[in-house]
Parts: structure tokens; sequence; C-alpha cells
């Protein structure tokens, strides 16, 4: 069966790449663009990404209902068909929300699940309390990917902490390192976790993809963001890979104004999705509510930035900006 579990392989501490967090399209009117969702996967598929991860707050997971969540991920997982590993981000407030989609997502097809720590867990005591009790109640057969985002969640964990998240749960494969600043912890989970001292977890990174390229540098084995040009981080990932890293970091360079332009809080979402939009991965860029839009100064701003990126990337030898 198209999606079914036996095509997908599972998360494990191999994972490398890049997977981007895709978004959740929507119709002007704030409704699923179920249409779009086959639009969306050519357009990850035609830009070569690794993977794909579905649902983080660049999906808005947050403003979907647990059956628009459920179906969001069957529908998906149906239509890539086990061309690439998906990953599911199933955090929720709700420990029986959270365990019921893991399942609709692992019996879809998914190769794991993300889970941040629950919202404003104050001490590590607390986070591994909960992930004792989340971890439980999967069973020891469902591949996690642990999301370490505290300007969001509001939860800390220290390197040392995670450490002994990994060393009490096996399922527990990936680390998405998101702190910031957070270079020294990332240089420690790798080296705490690198095969040898105790067993490998892989590291992908996030926080915009602000710093890749350092954290390449420093270990991490992939990327995880929504970055409109996923296939521009392929390539700086495969770059890095080949022992090209000056080539890698200039392309990545190259990108960076409209990479920090996304990142405005409140404001970088409306800005991803009109570039997806415009390069034909979504119908339309449209944020549910409650959520920001651009204005006509916003668009005008946003021309101007992939006018000079055009002119910048065409000028360097056997570059141009990829369109999707």
């Amino acid at each position: 069966m198209k999606g079914s579990r036996s095509m997908a392989r599972l998360l494990d501490a191999t994972a490398k790449g890049v997977y981007p967090i895709a978004p959740t399209p929507f119709t002007d009117r704030g409704d699923i663009d179920w249409a779009s969702i086959d639009l969306m996967i050519d357009f990850y598929l035609r830009a070569k990404v690794h993977g794909l991860t579905i649902l983080g707050l660049m999906g808005e997971a947050q403003k979907l209902s647990d059956s628009e969540a459920a179906e969001l991920v069957r529908v998906v997982l149906r239509a890539i068909g086990g061309r690439r590993p998906v990953i599911v981000g199933v955090s929720n407030p709700g420990t029986s929300n959270l365990i019921a989609l893991s399942r609709t997502a692992m019996t879809a097809g998914a190769c794991g699940i993300m889970i941040a720590p629950l919202t404003g867990l104050k001490t590590e005591a607390q986070i591994a309390s909960y992930f004792g009790e989340v971890i439980a109640a999967l069973g020891p057969d469902i591949p996690v990917c642990y999301q370490d985002y505290p300007q969001s969640s509001q939860a800390d964990i220290s390197a040392g902490g995670f450490v002994k998240l990994v060393d009490a749960y096996p399922s527990i494969v990936m680390f998405k390192h998101e702190d910031c600043p957070g270079l020294k912890k990332l240089t420690a989970v790798r080296a705490a976790c690198d095969g040898t001292a105790r067993r490998r977890v892989s590291i992908f990174v996030g926080n915009g993809g602000l710093y890749v390229p350092q954290e390449l540098h420093r270990g991490a084995d992939g990327i995880m963001t929504g970055f409109a040009f996923p296939d521009v981080l392929v390539e700086v990932f495969e770059l890095f890979q080949q022992g090209q890293r000056e080539a890698a970091e200039d392309l990545f360079d190259l990108y960076l104004p409209v990479l920090r332009h996304e990142q405005q809080p409140g404001f970088g979402l409306p800005v991803r999705k009109e570039i997806l939009r415009r390069r034909g991965a979504i119908k339309s860029a449209a944020v549910r509510a409650p959520g920001g839009s651009l204005d006509a100064d916003d668009l005008a701003e946003l021309d101007r930035l992939l006018v000079r990126l055009d002119a910048r990337a065409n000028a360097s030898p056997g570059r141009m900006v990829r369109r999707a």
C-alpha cells in the first residue's frame, strides 16, 4: 500500500541531509488546501531533499484540530509514497493527543516523530519525567527526535541533561538543535554521543538556518528548517560533505539576506509562504488566523530582496537563482 509502514525505513542515528519543515498550505479562506499537497511534495522532490518534516512550527501545527492534523499526515504520506523519509511533529499539551497522532503517523508510514518538551517545564528533572511518561506510552519502537527549542517551549535542557535522556531512552535517536546561543551545546552533544563514549545520535539544526555553516563545522548531521530555498540548503550541505567548505559558505552567504529577512518573529512565516508561492510550491501564501499577512510595502520590500538576489546569483559563474 502506498505510504504504508512497510515502505518507510525507521529513523535512526545514521540520518543526515536536509529535511525541510514543510508549510501547511491553506486557502485564502483559511481551510487546508488539500489540492496543494501534491504540488508541495513535487517541489521538495525537485529540490532533492533527503527527507521531510511536517507539522513543525512552520507547519502551523498548533492551529490545526486533531482531526485535521491526522488527515494531513495521512495525505502527505500518501503523496510522498515512501520516496523520502518523513518526520512528523507531534508535540501537544495533551499526552493522549500526542500518542494518538504518533500512532497515526507511524501507521501511515512516517519514519519517526518529533517531540518538544511541554511548554514551561522548569527543571531538567521535570523534562526527564515528562519524556519518561511519553516514551512509556509510545513504547520503545517509535523513533523520537527531541526538539530543543527553548525560545518557544521555555524548557531549557543542558547538553548533560539531554545525554541522560539518551542513556535512559534508546528510542531517542535524533537531537533537533535550536537553542540560541547554542553552538557549545551542539559541540558537547556531538562529543558525548559520538558512537564511542556512548551510542551515537543524529543532530539536525534549525533556527531558520541562520547558523548552518558553523553548525556543520561543529558536527551537525543535517538541517531541518523552513527556509524557502531548500534546494540551496541541499547544495550547501552536499558541498560541505564533499569537503568544499569555502564553496558551501560562499553559496550560503549569497542567500543570507533573504534567510535573515525570513527570521523576523511574527513576520517570517508570511514571507516564507509568499516566496514558496512564487516558487510554485503552494498556491496561496495564506497563514491561518491568528497570523500575519504582507501589505503592499512588505511585498515591495520582498521584491527588492529577490531582485538583488537574482542579480548577485546571476553574476556568480555558473549560477542562477533556483525558481523551483
